[in-house]
C-alpha cells in the first residue's frame, strides 16, 4: 500500500479489516486517545520531567499551538519532523502536534553525530527538526549547520531551551499558535507515524517505518501481560528516541493510562530516589540499568518496595545478574525480555512467582507474536532446534523506508527475518543464542560492523579492517577492532578514535581495544570468518580477567 508519506507499507485493505475486527487494532491514534483523556481528566498528570509534572491538558494546549504554528509553515500531512533531543517534556509535546496534523515522527538519538544524522535526515527528507542548541557537550547548532547545505527537503531548524529565548525556537512557536484555527486533518491510524532509523549488516541505517496501530498493540500486550493497570507509573531512563524510550516513554500514558517519569541522563542514585518519590511500579532497560540499579539498592539497603516489573532486554543478559537482581529488590519481578525496532516485544518477560528461572534463563514467552525458525535454507525447523528467528504479528512494522531492504527482510509468509539465533523451547520461551547479522550491540545500542570498517579503511595505515564484538562487564558488548596495518604503519586505540571522530561517527562506535593482525581467518572464498575473531577476543578478555 502506498502511503500519503510516498513511502510503500506492507498493508492492504483486507489486512486492516481484519485486524480491527479481532481488535488487534483500535482504529485510533495517540490524538484521539489525548484528547479523549484531556477532556475527561485535564488535570490528570501523565509525565515528569526534570522540569517537573506535566498535565494532559498542558500538553495538548501546547501541541495543538506548536501544530498550528507548523501548519502555518505549510507542513502537511507525510511530511517528516525530526527530533533529536533528551529526554525532555518537550518531546511529548513535539510528537502530540505531529500527530496532531499528520506528520511522520522521526526520532534521533542525541549521540549521533555528523555521518549519522546528516545521512537520516537526508534519507527521510525531514522537513523540520527540533534540537537544543548544545547539550553533553555537543553544538547541535553548529552542527546542523555544517549539515544544512546538503540537505534541500530541511526547511525548518527548531531550537528547544536555548541558552537565549529567540525568534523561531518552541517557546515562540508555541506562542504563535495559541488560538489559531487549524483545519484538522483526518489522520489514518494504519499510515506510517514512526520512521525510526536502526543500524543495518550493509553500514546503511534503515527506517523503520510503524503506524499508531503497530506502536499501540506492542505498549497494550505489555501493560496486559504485566498487569500493569491505569495509573501505573514507568520509570523511563532510555532514550525517547529509542523505540523503547519513545513507546514507553512518550505515548503509553496516552494509549494505556500509565504515568511516565522521564529521566534525562541515567545514575542508580537517583533512579532510586525517581523509583521511590513516585512510587514508580515498572521499567525497562538495558542491561547497564539493571545492575547498576540492583547495585545502588544493595549499597543504600533500598529495595524498592513499589518496583514491581523490570523488564531487561537489548543486549546480553546473564542469567545471574537477574538473579541477583531479582534479590535485591523487595517485590520486583526481573525478567529478559526480546524484540527490536522492526518488532518490539517479540517476548514478555515470565514473572510468575514459579517462574524464576525462565525468567532468568531465557529471553522470555511468546506474546502476540508468531515465531518459526528456519535453517540456512529457510526450512522451518522442529520446536526446539536452533535456527534463524522469524516472526510475525500484529505489532510488528510495515517494512523499510527503502523498498528493497523490505523486499530481502520477509519471506513469503510474511515473516520477518530478525537475524537473530535461537530457538523455542516447550514453555513457549525464546531462547537466542547468536546472531546472524554482523551488530556490535554496546549497552542496547546496535553499531553496524561494516560502519565502523568502511570508516577505518579511509585511513592511510589501515589496509583491511574487520570490526566484533567484544565482551564487556557492564555493556554486554564493545568494539573490537583486529587490523591489518598498510606498509609499515602501527596505529593505535588512540589514532583511530581520532579518526572515526573526525569521520563524524559518534564515540559508541570507537573501538576499546585495536588487535595488529598479518592476516585475518578466511573461507576458502576469503570471507573473514568473524566468528573466529569473536572467539579469540572473548578468551582473551576472559584471561585477562581471570588473571
Amino acid at each position: 500500500m502506498k502511503d500519503i508519506s510516498g513511502w510503500t507499507l506492507r498493508l492492504d485493505a483486507g489486512q486492516i479489516a481484519t485486524r480491527r475486527a479481532s481488535g488487534a487494532w483500535r482504529n485510533r491514534t495517540l490524538a484521539d486517545e489525548a484528547r479523549a483523556l484531556a477532556e475527561a481528566e485535564p488535570e490528570r498528570i501523565t509525565h515528569w520531567d526534570g522540569t517537573g509534572a506535566h498535565e494532559v491538558g498542558g500538553l495538548l494546549a501546547d501541541a495543538e499551538a506548536l501544530a498550528a504554528a507548523l501548519w502555518a509553515r505549510g507542513l502537511r500531512p507525510g511530511d517528516v519532523a525530526s527530533l533529536q533531543l533528551p529526554n525532555w517534556r518537550e518531546a511529548v509535546v513535539i510528537d502530540l502536534a505531529a500527530v496532531l496534523i499528520g506528520l511522520v515522527v522521526n526520532p534521533i538519538v542525541p549521540i549521533y553525530r555528523d555521518a549519522e544524522v546528516g545521512l537520516i535526515l537526508k534519507d527521510c527528507r525531514a522537513r523540520v527538526l527540533f534540537i537544543p542548541d548544545s547539550f553533553r557537550g555537543l553544538d547541535f547548532v553548529a552542527m546542523l549547520a555544517r549539515l544544512r547545505p546538503g540537505l534541500p527537503d530541511l526547511t525548518h531548524v527548531i531550537q528547544v531551551r536555548p541558552a537565549t529565548a529567540q525568534a523561531g525556537d518552541l517557546t515562540s512557536l508555541i506562542a504563535e499558535g495559541r488560538g489559531v484555527h487549524v483545519p484538522w486533518p483526518k489522520v489514518a491510524p494504519e499510515a506510517a507515524k514512526l520512521i525510526m532509523y536502526t543500524s543495518g549488516t550493509t553500514g546503511r541505517p534503515k527506517g523503520v517505518l510503524h503506524s499508531h496501530e503497530t506502536l499501540r498493540r506492542a505498549l497494550e500486550a505489555s501493560a496486559r501481560h504485566w498487569q500493569l493497570d491505569r495509573g501505573a507509573v514507568f520509570l523511563m531512563p532510555s532514550p525517547v528516541t529509542h523505540v523503547t524510550g519513545f513507546s514507553f516513554g512518550i505515548e503509553m500514558p496516552f494509549l494505556c493510562g500509565t504515568r511516565t517519569v522521564l529521566m534525562e541522563k541515567w545514575n542508580a542514585e537517583a533512579a532510586l530516589d525517581e523509583i521511590d518519590t513516585h512510587g514508580a511500579n515498572a521499567t525497562v532497560g538495558a542491561t547497564p540499568f539493571l545492575q547498576e540499579l540492583a547495585e545502588a539498592a544493595r549499597r543504600h539497603n533500598r529495595p524498592l518496595p513499589s518496583l514491581r516489573i523490570f523488564a531487561c532486554g537489548g543486549a546480553a543478559v546473564p542469567p545471574e545478574v537477574v538473579r541477583r537482581a531479582t534479590a535485591a529488590f523487595a517485590n520486583c519481578r526481573v525478567c529478559r525480555v526480546y524484540g527490536s525496532t522492526e518488532a518490539p516485544m517479540i517476548t514478555q518477560g515470565f514473572v510468575g512467582a514459579s517462574e524464576g528461572d525462565l525468567a532468568a534463563e531465557t529471553d522470555g514467552e511468546l506474546i502476540d507474536f508468531e515465531v518459526k525458525v528456519v535453517d540456512d535454507a529457510g526450512a522451518t525447523l522442529e520446536r526446539g532446534s536452533e535456527g534463524e528467528i522469524l516472526t510475525r504479528g500484529p505489532a510488528l512494522f510495515l517494512g523499510y523506508a527503502d523498498p528493497g531492504q523490505t523486499a530481502e527482510a520477509f519471506d513469503a509468509d510474511g515473516y520477518f527475518r530478525t537475524g537473530d539465533i535461537g530457538f523455542v523451547t516447550p514453555q513457549n520461551a525464546v531462547v537466542i543464542t547468536g546472531r546472524k547479522k554482523d551488530l556490535i550491540i554496546r549497552g542496547g545500542e546496535n553499531l553496524s560492523a561494516k560502519e565502523i570498517e568502511d570508516a577505518l579503511h579511509r585511513h592511510p595505515g589501515v589496509r583491511e579492517a574487520a570490526a566484533v564484538s567484544m565482551p564487556h562487564a557492564r555493556l554486554g558488548e564493545t568494539v573490537c577492532v583486529y587490523v591489518i596495518p598498510e606498509g609499515a604503519a602501527r596505529p593505535d586505540l588512540a589514532e583511530l578514535a581520532a579518526f572515526l571522530e573526525a569521520q563524524g561517527l559518534a564515540k559508541q562506535k570507537f573501538p576499546e581495544r585495536v588487535e595488529l593482525v598479518d592476516d585475518f581467518p578466511r573461507t576458502a572464498s576469503g570471507k573473514i570468518k568473524k566468528d573466529i575473531l569473536r572467539r579469540m577476543i572473548a578468551e582473551a578478555v576472559a584471561e585477562k580477567s581471570s588473571g
